[in-house]
């Protein structure tokens, strides 16, 4: 097996176990409430489920980065929600809609076009420290942009979870092929550790910020996490690690094509699944009407109006005097 089709077959392993974490996630953020502390939320073991998931799916992403660019590996990571579709669909008990099976193809169909155009090559250029430094300080700085107080917060803290994941991947990359590099360099270096301090940290931010976005459901904040993980990935590895599309006009304009693709399959699939999280779609259908209880009956205000006070006790007779 070639690197190109180990790093597919890795990235499609790792985007099942990132679909199973993200529908656990939206499940334990749907039955805690907000105000919980998160050290509260640590005593949960729904939570440490979630977490093992995220960890078995960004292990499974870094070898696949070891073998695949980052052009190539992080629009896989599209395939994260479609295969959370039949999962959220089996959790919530109903059916994959024939809207949602569209969404499919189509991310489907953009993928592979995706494929076609990406570098298949293994990765050997990396991050210099000032450039690692650089890409921490820029994506910290859009995070704090998104995570302000206003409108929306489910979907701004969702683009900051896919953006840190994003950033996370590249700096991976930087970290794994510079350590299984077998130039004689030191395996241990102040670039190195900087680079796995800031994988470390955008990794944690971008599993608590994912957390927070999927209080309002599945769907929208899954697909915006979806597409702005490949998307500042994908920047970072043509700007600064010399990634290329193979081909060119043509290629360019198959790759634009399948983006668009990608993302209108994207945008489908978050729909129907926002629908499927409304509460007439939960499982079991809606809500039976409430019957009124026994005590509502037993003490009416018609009973107590009309209800005969007890008798008053009779005087007793005064006795005779002598």
């Amino acid at each position: 097996m070639n690197a190109t089709l180990l790093a597919v077959a890795l990235s499609l392993v790792s985007a099942g176990a990132y679909a199973a974490a993200a529908v656990a996630q939206s499940r334990l953020a749907g039955r805690t409430d907000p105000a919980t502390g998160f050290l509260r939320m640590l005593r949960r073991g729904a939570w440490w489920s979630a977490v093992g998931l995220n960890a078995a799916g960004a292990l499974l992403h870094v070898a696949a980065l070891n073998y695949g660019p980052l052009t190539l590996v992080q629009p896989l990571g599209a395939l994260t929600l479609v295969v959370a579709v039949p999962l959220g669909a089996r959790a919530a008990g109903r059916r994959v809609g024939r809207v949602e099976w569209r969404g499919t193809a189509l991310t489907l169909l953009g993928l592979g076009a995706l494929l076609l155009t990406a570098g298949g090559s293994a990765p050997h250029d990396t991050l210099t420290l000032p450039e690692a430094l650089g890409v921490g300080a820029a994506t910290m700085a859009v995070v704090a942009g998104l995570g302000r107080p206003g409108v929306r917060p489910g979907l701004r803290h969702a683009a900051a979870s896919g953006i840190t994941s994003g950033v996370a991947s590249a700096l991976t990359q930087t970290l794994t092929v510079a350590v299984t590099d077998h130039s004689g360099g030191p395996l241990f270096s102040w670039r190195l550790l900087t680079v796995a301090l800031l994988v470390s940290a955008f990794a944690m931010g971008g599993l608590l910020l994912s957390q927070t976005a999927y209080r309002g459901g599945l769907g929208a904040p899954l697909a915006v996490v979806t597409l702005a993980n490949p998307v500042a990935a994908a920047a970072i590895g043509l700007a600064l690690l010399g990634e290329r599309l193979q081909g060119g006009p043509v290629s360019l304009a198959l790759a634009l094509l399948g983006a668009a693709a990608a993302v209108r399959g994207v945008v489908l699939l978050s729909r129907a699944q926002a629908r499927g999280t409304e509460p007439d779609d939960a499982p079991g259908g809606p809500a039976p009407m409430e019957r009124p209880s026994s005590r509502t009956v037993i003490r009416s205000p018609r009973r107590a109006d009309t209800a005969t006070p007890p008798p008053a006790p009779e005087p007793v007779p005064a006795h005779a005097s002598g």
